[in-house]
């Protein structure tokens, strides 16, 4: 208190001059028509500019969370639609039991959003990390896409974070896709070149396609769903050993924006590789006996 009142007598002068300014402009302000009107259009336009930057400073905020659900949207949209191409063409009003099983195979998926922490274009065996790991129930071996389409495949993981081998890698996983209406399916490769170019690999010769198709995940693994996109073929050669076609494909995921992921979970992996393991555990028993 004693500190109090010492400060108040040192500043006393200090605190009469700034009372007595406020007590003269709202004097002038209450009787004087003018100098009202600029003040509160002032205090008006000012507080107007602060609400503007704090919508501002909220909607950037918030447009992590929109991105994402934008993400997911566009993924379950391009995954619908693929099917849905498939179910009502121009042939037929009624889907053939392979492509209602490719239909109802989608429900077998779940998804984890994610988001690239650091990422790799100009080498040859790049790299992406993501902030999802094990305690969010990614595993190794889960395939990993982006709203335009395929990214690539989880490598490893810790308790927070995964490393990903993307489609722009010369040792990624040879991810299995096929030309979209046309059943062809190949093998996804890169070749350590432009980042925005792979090829698509052992198309038979007997296949009927043409440049300017698209190219999407045919569901024969569990790593992808079928009808996620992986580009638009650009040109045609033949394999080196003349047996097969090789398609150059531009990729539909840009690698140099790519922010948001997710990280595709086929909840029936587990039942089926006990399954696969307990047939092989009966084909060796068989054996020995």
């Amino acid at each position: 208190m004693k500190n109090l009142l010492e400060f108040l007598q040192r500043h006393f002068h200090w605190i009469l001059f700034v009372v007595l300014e406020v007590l003269s402009i709202m004097l002038v302000l209450r009787h004087n028509s003018y100098q009202s009107s600029v003040w509160f259009s002032s205090a008006n336009a000012l507080t107007g500019r602060i609400y503007e930057w704090s919508s501002a400073v909220e909607t950037f905020f918030s447009l992590t969370k929109i991105n994402e659900e934008l993400v997911r949207r566009n993924f379950y949209q391009e995954r619908q639609l693929s099917q849905l191409r498939r179910l009502y063409g121009e042939a037929t009003d009624k889907a053939t039991p392979s492509e209602q099983e490719a239909l109802d195979r989608l429900e077998q998926y779940d998804i984890i959003p994610a988001k690239v922490v650091t990422s790799e274009l100009h080498l040859n065996n790049n790299l992406l990390t993501i902030d999802k790991g094990s305690d969010d129930g990614v595993e190794a071996g889960m395939g990993v896409a982006c709203g335009q389409g395929v990214v690539g495949v989880v490598h490893m993981t810790s308790s927070h974070y995964s490393i990903v081998i993307p489609v722009l890698n010369v040792k990624s996983s040879r991810i299995s896709c096929a030309i979209r209406n046309r059943g062809y399916f190949g093998v996804l490769r890169w070749d350590g070149k432009d980042a925005g170019v792979a090829y698509v690999e052992d198309i038979p010769r007997h296949a009927r396609f043409k440049r300017g198709e698209w190219v999407e995940t045919n569901g024969y693994s569990s790593i992808f769903p079928p009808g996620v996109l992986v580009g638009q073929i650009r040109e045609v050669y033949n394999s080196r050993d003349g047996l097969s076609y090789r398609l150059k494909v531009r990729l539909s995921t840009d690698f140099g924006r790519l922010r948001d992921v997710l990280v595709i979970s086929d909840k029936t992996i587990s039942e089926r590789v006990r399954l696969m393991q307990a047939a092989r555990d009966s084909l060796k028993l068989n054996v020995q006996q």
